[in-house]
């Protein structure tokens, strides 16, 4: 999550944002160009949902204004890409019976995929944007350390988007546990791994249905926003890329040919994500506006993303090589958006606060189109520049030696 440079194509970050390529010696030499493309759908559709908010077409579009709410399911993509993409060095590795990847050199990369354009976007809407005013040191100290989801406090105006940051850099740093419990330290064993990714659907469901409101008793915080409410997504990821690392070799084609057939359809795939996003439009998934979902309609909700952005992965896995999708999806503009897709995320909300500052626009009473023009415009400038100027350099640092030698 190949792209235009080798720096994009060997570590791309952000939400859902990471390696769509393959270092040669980390796993097999397996590129996935449309995931680069698919990261920047995910995007987009972030910035939709949240430019058709501020419209106010929620409320006044009908049944087009809930299908443009349900469009936050750009989240569910960047969690199951990222559940896919940075489990596969621990999978590929158990499966050839090689040591783990250096966890100390995996929390380096990551690092510096997310926190330096993290902290800059920080800053900006902290010291700019006039809500956030009279935000006392600690609330500042808070948002820099991704912990608002944790406590009580409003979220900061214009990052009301990174409690899903918050969620993603909760998951890197489980995720070497995880694989390790999942994996153990060289003998891969499917029915265990299959038993921890079940053990994390569960946890999903117990949490929205019971878990987040018993701990909401005790704790501050958000609990809906947590990383145990979206370990299903994670896990689907990681089922995901365990397919596929089975089928390069040969292994289990029983139970990966059906995952892979599926996303050799593309078409297929993409039609039945899209019945599932218009069932999300129904009150099933609950309320479209600000009001709390019942238990129920919350965990319906996140597995039906999470089943959105499963299908909509495995196209970029496995779609035809010569067909027409993988010749859109790969092409290198397309791809390009998904190396600035992380820049484009981050700041598209602080940019939509300067529009309507400077345009004058009011807060639920402009029309919808020049309102997400503008800020998808500005948000791309913006994107590009920060990708140039703050991410691609931090990358440069990527390949300090940290870790053990050879690992």
């Amino acid at each position: 999550m190949s792209t235009t440079t080798d720096d994009a194509r060997s570590e791309q970050g952000g939400p859902g944002d990471e390696v769509a390529g393959s270092a040669p010696g980390e796993v097999h030499d397996v590129t996935f160009p449309a995931l680069d493309t698919l990261r920047a759908v995910g995007a987009v559709a972030v910035l939709t949902t949240h430019v058709a908010f501020w419209a106010g077409d929620y409320t006044v579009a009908g049944w087009w204004g809930t299908l443009l709410a349900r469009l936050d399911v750009g989240v569910a993509l960047f969690f199951v890409l990222s559940g896919f993409l940075l489990s596969r060095p621990w999978l590929a590795r158990a499966l050839d019976r090689r040591p783990a990847p250096a966890t100390g050199r995996y929390l380096w990369k990551r690092l510096l995929r997310i926190a330096p354009l993290y902290l800059l976007t920080c800053v900006l809407a902290l010291s700019l944007i006039g809500d956030n005013a009279g935000r006392t040191p600690g609330e500042w100290v808070a948002t820099l350390l991704l912990l608002d989801t944790l406590t009580d406090a409003p979220d900061p105006a214009g990052l009301t988007h990174m409690w899903s940051l918050a969620v993603e850099v909760s998951y890197y740093l489980v995720l070497p546990l995880l694989m390790w419990v999942a994996l153990g330290r060289r003998r891969f064993r499917l029915g265990r791994l299959v038993a921890v990714l079940v053990a994390l659907v569960a946890l999903t469901c117990w949490w929205h249905l019971d878990g987040a409101g018993r701990v909401a008793e005790v704790t501050p915080g958000n609990q809906l926003q947590w990383l145990p409410a979206y370990l299903s997504w994670f896990a689907l990821g990681i089922a995901i890329a365990a397919v596929h690392e089975l089928q390069v070799r040969g292994l289990h084609q029983r139970w990966t040919a059906p995952v892979v057939a599926l996303g050799r359809q593309p078409g297929a795939c993409w039609a039945l994500a899209a019945g599932l996003l218009l069932l999300c439009a129904t009150p099933l998934a609950g309320p479209s506006m600000l009001a709390p979902a019942t238990p129920a309609e919350s965990l319906t909700k996140s597995l039906v993303y999470a089943a959105i952005g499963g299908l909509v992965v495995v196209t970029g896995v496995w779609a035809p090589s010569g067909g027409a999708y993988l010749r859109v999806m790969a092409h290198p503009a397309a791809r390009h958006l998904g190396v600035i897709s992380y820049g484009l995320f981050a700041l598209h909300l602080p940019v939509l606060h300067l529009v309507m500052h400077v345009t004058g626009w009011t807060l639920f009473e402009v029309d919808l189109l020049p309102l997400w023009l503008l800020t998808l415009l500005v948000s791309l400038v913006v994107a590009e520049a920060a990708y140039r100027l703050v991410e691609r350099p931090a990358l440069r640092l990527k390949n300090l030696r940290l870790g053990r030698p050879g690992r």
